[in-house]
């Protein structure tokens, strides 16, 4: 329990950290990764250079101190950190690391404002926070264990490997040691360990599983990130060097993006390779519940899953937009107006701007927050919903 004078301090510090904060972040992970370079087999060094994790952290160290006299407001965010860091490998020893890093970086770019009193009280708020964060995610490793599931990662082999568009491949994984499958609510990922050539440190991402489960194999479905500066070094990887009977590393089923049992009209919008958790999703509907699927993609030739998605409502009686930016442009409000329901459930996954119009959009469209459900690529904390 924090004292209120400490409250009082880290919540006057707020405005500083809003203003300061990236600064305070980029110098943290320039810091840590100094002192500490074996935990770049564990953060993704693309987001470091892309600055988006600095962001991500920053909103994070903001909103707790605004809200440190009242960290259950935190929480929902607190738990889809958690599902992240249990799927990354996250340990409680990894916490005084960052802890001693990120206080150390707070004095040294504010210099003479960081005065002693309110270090101090950062680490004891630090402290309650970072103890949070380890009961949360020991309480999913442990859910995942007892569902079945592993701590950190296990071999897969890849038993099937299908070229889905010249962009993007499905893999198909099994355990190598030939267990039973634990099972995952669809829309949730499972992380990929890789040691690509060339790279120092080991590379890990999340991918959704892409389909329904079904209890025999995991399939994620993977864009290969060509375009990006630097290239994406996972997704080149598993398209240019891993074949049928090879193995992949991964970490058990996590996320909290998956589909709400309250039987409420459902709406499915999708940018690009964003429809992977979506169809899960919706592969595993049964009929009787209403449903509409959405999908933004910039051609046809990018487009991915349009025949199963079509197939899939079909049999549950559904309906289907597909709307092509090349040629058509992007989805409007006037698009999506015709597919809201009372009380509809809402579903969006995609890029970042497309996640920044889709969500006001909504909004202006009378659906309300709680109604309103995404996932976010990359660390997501950076994207103010």
């Amino acid at each position: 329990m924090l004292s209120q004078k400490t409250i009082d301090i880290v919540k006057s510090t707020a405005p500083v950290l809003e203003k300061h904060g990236v600064d305070i972040t980029k110098h943290f992970y320039k810091r840590m990764f100094t002192n500490h370079p074996e935990l770049k087999n564990v953060f993704n060094q693309s987001n470091q250079r892309e600055g988006r994790q600095p962001q991500a952290l920053a909103a994070s160290v903001y909103a707790a101190a605004a809200n440190i006299d009242n960290l259950e407001s935190i929480l929902p965010v607190v738990h889809l950190i958690a599902h992240k860091h249990r799927a990354l490998g996250i340990l409680p020893e990894h916490y005084p690391i960052v802890g001693e890093n990120l206080l150390a970086a707070i004095k040294e770019v504010l210099g003479d404002a960081a005065t002693d009193e309110i270090i101090e009280a950062w680490a004891e708020a630090y402290g309650v926070i970072a103890d949070v964060f380890i009961q949360v995610e020991e309480e999913l490793y442990q859910q995942a264990e007892a569902n079945g599931g592993w701590r950190l990662f296990k071999p897969f082999k890849v038993v099937k490997k299908e070229q889905e568009n010249d962009l993007i491949a499905s893999f198909y994984l099994t355990p190598e040691d030939g267990k039973a499958l634990p099972p995952y609510r669809p829309g949730q990922y499972i992380t990929v360990k890789v040691k690509a050539p060339g790279e120092e440190y080991t590379a890990l991402r999340h991918y959704t599983v892409s389909q329904a489960p079904n209890g025999n194999v995991y399939r994620i479905t993977v864009k290969r990130e060509a375009e990006n500066h630097p290239k994406g070094v996972v997704s080149n990887y598993l398209h240019d060097h891993v074949q049928e009977g090879d193995t992949l590393e991964i970490s058990a089923p996590a996320g909290l993006f998956t589909l709400t049992e309250n039987g409420n009209p459902v709406l499915f919008v999708a940018g690009g390779i964003g429809v992977t958790p979506q169809y899960a999703m919706l592969d595993s509907m049964e009929k009787g519940r209403d449903v509409s699927f959405v999908q933004s993609v910039r051609n046809e030739k990018l487009a991915v899953f349009q025949e199963r998605i079509q197939n899939k409502l079909n049999e549950l009686g559904g309906t289907y937009f597909v709307k092509y930016s090349d040629t058509d442009g992007y989805i409007t409000k006037e698009d999506l107006d015709r597919f809201i329901k009372d009380h509809s459930e809402v579903y969006i996954c995609g890029p970042e701007k497309f996640m920044e119009a889709l969500i006001p959009m909504m909004r202006e469209l009378g659906v309300p927050d709680e109604r309103i459900h995404f996932e976010f690529f990359g660390p997501g904390l950076s994207f103010k919903a």
